[in-house]
């Protein structure tokens, strides 16, 4: 079984790079300083739960989701959703007096799923997201939760969480309740890539299966890890496509002679838009040294001479959606909360639970469709790029398709046409979900963001976009083979080497959804700056 020595600590906040590091083995940490904010955290949920009724907020009579918008409940000190009520539109009856069985109570029912498995990287981010939110002390959970989480991850034991089920509303509840059942040793997981019972899994891994209370079970489904991890690893995706993008439109002006005016650093500043002034930037770097052929038209096609508009654009929205991912990453997302009434030191009762709702899950929603429509009209630019390059009309001179023998072979004819499957799947699923509400759970959940719809579509369609990108690389590389002329500026060369040395020229027809992976991975890595500008 893989092991790791890579390390991350629970003490602060997690960015994307560490959500990235996830898929693979890594050692999590608790330091003394988390550990004692949990464990006052639930100190302080044992003292409102069985202390004298009237301490803490305990606000709220009436329906919750599993989410709990109301208190509910009973018990000999506050009332605390989920501790003794139902769930959801049922937190107006009791619950399972004993902590364990209410635990039962919790995740039996949300064992509704269905679909495929969500890919290995976003179970176990969502996972180490839900670790990171624990360890801030609010949710009242115990320390053993926190480190039999963190246990798992020096392990590849991923929990099997179906895709479909979750509306983003009350945190990702059903593929959440999943994933804490896997950890149960309930359900099915993967072991080194290999699906088999949850509880063979925990114990070929040397894992301990968890023992949990009502409140451990609520606080780790109750939250929006799933949405958060897929928009965080689907911006990170298109972020790296967006990077080899203006790389790649740098080489194709240099590859066709293209006067590199349309990057100015006047006319962009002129524009008025930061991202674009930024893109230009990049790309004049790429470009310097490029010697325009003069057999160019005066103005060049949209996909050439607006792309610093284009991307500086996507540039800008996709700092909208750092943004939120930050703030996500950073947050608390379940429901109730508990504070405590100062920073530190043994608070005792001196504190409050409050119900809310920081389970909606409407930021992540906005910015993963935001997401789809960057990845829509960056995956939309790839492709009319590479339709360009492949055009005698419009490409200076090359021949069709880039084959050397038009008729005998067909060069790149089946990767133009794939590209344009690729943007239609990518437009099919960039219509906004954050707007789609409907009413569910007896209305209490009378409004939901669908926030997990958009991050799985966001995350799908990125990695159409790595495609799209490495099928315009392999024209590049092509349209080099088939007559261009040799680039001019230093970094178009650089890059067309290290796509040269990796790929070989399509002559003859070979299949080539091979060589459009690996030229993906290659610009998604940015090895040796390939993709980097």
């Amino acid at each position: 079984m893989l092991t790791t020595t890579d390390t991350v600590s629970l003490a602060g906040s997690p960015d994307t790079a560490t959500l990235r590091r996830a898929a693979a083995p890594l050692t999590v940490t608790v330091d003394d300083g988390t550990r004692a904010r949990i464990e006052r955290g639930r100190r302080l949920f044992r003292d409102l739960r069985h202390g004298p009724p009237g301490a803490g907020s305990g606000d709220g009579d009436g329906g919750g989701g599993v989410d709990g918008d109301g208190g509910g409940g009973g018990g000999t000190g506050t009332r605390i959703y989920g501790v003794t009520t139902g769930f959801g539109a049922l937190v107006g009856y009791a619950g399972r007096a004993d902590e364990a069985d209410q635990c039962d109570n919790t995740l039996a029912h949300l064992g509704a799923g269905q679909g495929p498995d969500l890919p290995h990287e976003i179970a176990r981010a969502a996972l180490l997201l839900r670790a990171f939110s624990l360890a801030r002390g609010h949710s009242g959970v115990s320390a053993e939760v926190v480190d039999r989480l963190a246990a798992m991850f020096a392990t590849t034991f991923t929990p099997a969480v179906p895709r479909y089920g979750s509306v983003g509303a009350s945190g990702d509840l059903i593929p959440l309740a999943y994933a804490t059942q896997a950890l149960r040793g309930r359900g099915h997981a993967y072991l080194d890539g290999r699906r088999r019972p949850a509880a063979d899994a925990l114990t070929a891994a040397g894992l301990r299966p968890l023992t949990l209370d009502g409140r451990d079970a609520l606080a780790l489904v109750n939250g929006t890890s799933v949405t958060t991890a897929a928009t965080a690893l689907a911006c990170a995706a298109v972020r790296a496509a967006h990077r080899s993008l203006t790389a790649l439109t740098c080489l194709l002006a240099d590859l066709l002679g293209c006067d590199p005016g349309f990057a100015d650093d006047d006319l962009l500043r002129a524009y008025g838009h930061a991202g674009a002034v930024d893109v230009g930037a990049r790309m004049r770097r790429t470009l310097a040294g490029l010697r325009p052929s003069g057999t160019r038209p005066l103005q060049e096609p949209y996909s050439i001479r607006c792309a610093p508009q284009l991307l500086g654009a996507a540039e800008d929205a996709l700092r909208y959606v750092d943004r939120v991912v930050a703030a996500d990453l950073g947050g608390v997302s379940d429901n109730p909360l508990f504070f405590a009434a100062d920073d530190g030191g043994d608070t005792g009762a001196g504190g409050k639970v409050v119900h809310g709702g920081n389970f909606f899950g409407q930021p992540a929603a906005f910015a993963a469709d935001m997401l789809a429509s960057v990845t829509a009209q960056l995956g939309n630019l790839a492709e009319r790029q590479l339709d360009l390059l492949v055009d005698p009309a419009r490409n200076g001179g090359l021949p069709p398709m880039l084959t050397r023998t038009p008729g005998a072979q067909h060069g790149l004819q089946g990767v133009q046409l794939a590209t344009t499957a690729f943007v239609a799947e990518i437009r099919h699923a960039a219509t906004p979900a954050g707007t789609q509400s409907l009413p569910t759970n007896l209305h209490n959940q009378d409004v939901v963001p669908f926030g997990t719809q958009a991050a799985l579509r966001s995350y799908d369609t990125a990695q159409l976009l790595g495609l799209l990108c490495g099928s315009l690389a392999l024209g590049l590389r092509q349209a080099a083979y088939a007559g261009a002329r040799t680039p001019t500026a230093a970094r178009c060369g650089e890059l067309l080497d290290a796509l040269a040395a990796l790929i070989a020229p399509v002559d003859p027809d070979r299949p080539l959804d091979a060589d459009v992976r690996a030229a993906a991975r290659l610009l998604a890595a940015g090895e040796g700056g390939v993709g980097e500008v």
